[in-house]
């Protein structure tokens, strides 16, 4: 079959199922995002970037943005069509950002394919679950409503579509579940697996090791919808009882779903602001963003690793996290229920309660849980009993695209 692959920052969610299915000998295309510089393991093609687009009326300005997104890939789309005769049987698209939603104007006889992430609910997900986050719950309804217009119309089109987990297919309206297969992206196992050797030196030159005091978070941004508030709330007390524990935290200054503390240049600013009186910065190590080998080193050699999240997308660095068999500590929130069960593959706690989360981090450090080992071992079987890339969920994602061929 001819495949086309459609995604803002390809390879994304696709970086190991493109390549495979050109392997199968199908011919592979992908169109991104003309900035989009990732390297890609299959053909590219760009289109024109969006530029900013006129709207007066700010709930419709998130329509706007993807259709404006929606159209220029269609352009793009249209002169493969017509200076190169190009025709997909099948096109997989991510419908996140509205590049799906003329496709089918452009090829009506291709199956349209869609990787449906998330669709916004107004109760009961991340919309209002954090007060200090919500200034106006209504106009934060309001706004997911708008944003979901164009999720809702990629859906409608497509053929079938495809998610990650089973929280994330259940966003969508029960009407349009019935379209959709959950299949995880998959982890691979062979690289993210235990290693009892695993060193990682931090930037000051100390030299951390596997069996060291050493707790871990990660995020892509630090901001309140992985919970960096509430693990920063939870650091001086974890950090009093444990004076010889150390802290890696990885990621970004900025916010990658949420929004900018009104009152500091970033949530990491507002949190040491509220926390540095009360904590040891010398034992706290903020890594920024790192090379995905660095990242890895840190989640093996960990005693303990936190991960809280809204009611929201699921983190890969959760599932990862327990391929390489760590000690786990997460917010019981939706999300999360899905993967851990709290005693056998980790230790769940309630999101805004800190003195849950210091405690449940304080007992990991100190070695004192006797179930450690077990749950520890626990957490990486459920990886490779459902989420392992080359025995579960790549076959798996192979098989659901090649069950769709030509429908001329």
């Amino acid at each position: 079959m001819k495949i086309l692959f459609v995604h803002q920052n390809f390879p994304g969610q696709f970086l190991h199922l493109a390549p495979a299915l050109a392997r199968r000998g199908h011919e592979v295309l992908a169109l991104t995002d003309l900035k989009n510089e990732r390297p890609s393991p299959v053909r590219v093609v760009k289109y024109k970037t969006p530029g900013e687009t006129r709207c007066g009326q700010s709930l419709a300005r998130s329509y706007a943005d993807h259709v404006e997104r929606g159209y220029l890939a269609a352009r793009g789309a249209r002169a493969l069509r017509d200076r190169h005769g190009y025709v997909p049987d099948v096109i997989f698209g991510h419908s996140g950002w509205g590049e799906t939603l003329f496709l089918r104007e452009i090829w009506p006889d291709a199956t349209l394919l869609i990787y449906a992430e998330l669709m916004y609910r107004t109760r009961g997900h991340d919309v209002a679950f954090d007060p200090e986050t919500t200034q106006d719950a209504d106009l934060a309804r309001f706004s997911s409503v708008a944003r979901n217009a164009h999720l809702a119309l990629g859906i409608l089109q497509c053929d079938a579509a495809l998610s990650p987990t089973r929280y994330q297919a259940e966003s969508f309206p029960p009407e349009l579940q019935s379209k959709i297969t959950v299949i995880h992206d998959g982890i691979d196992t062979d690289k993210m697996r235990p290693d009892p050797e695993a060193r990682f030196t931090l930037p000051s030159g100390l030299v951390l090791r596997a069996g060291d005091e050493v707790l871990s978070y990660v995020s892509r941004s630090l901001e309140p919808y992985r919970g960096f508030h509430s693990f920063m709330r939870a650091l001086p007390q974890v950090m009093a009882e444990r004076p010889g524990a150390q802290v890696v935290v990885i990621g970004g200054d900025g916010v990658s779903y949420g929004r900018k503390p009104p009152d500091a240049e970033s949530w990491k600013a507002k949190m040491l602001a509220e926390t540095g009186g009360r904590i040891d910065l010398d034992r706290v190590h903020f890594l920024g963003r790192v090379s995905y080998g660095d990242y890895r080193r840190v989640i093996q050699l960990a005693r303990v690793h936190c991960y809280l999240t809204y009611p929201f997308v699921l983190s890969w660095s959760l599932t990862e996290a327990m391929a390489a068999g760590a000690y786990i500590v997460a917010s019981d929130t939706a999300p999360v229920q899905e993967l851990i069960r709290d005693g056998e593959n980790g230790r769940l706690v309630p999101f805004f309660d800190c003195e849950r989360i210091a405690q449940a981090l304080i007992r990991g450090l100190s070695g004192s849980d006797p179930e450690a080992g077990a749950i520890r071992a626990a957490a990486r079987q459920t990886i490779l009993d459902s989420y392992d890339l080359r025995r579960q969920s790549l076959p798996k994602l192979i098989d659901w695209v090649e069950r769709f061929g030509p429908k001329r």
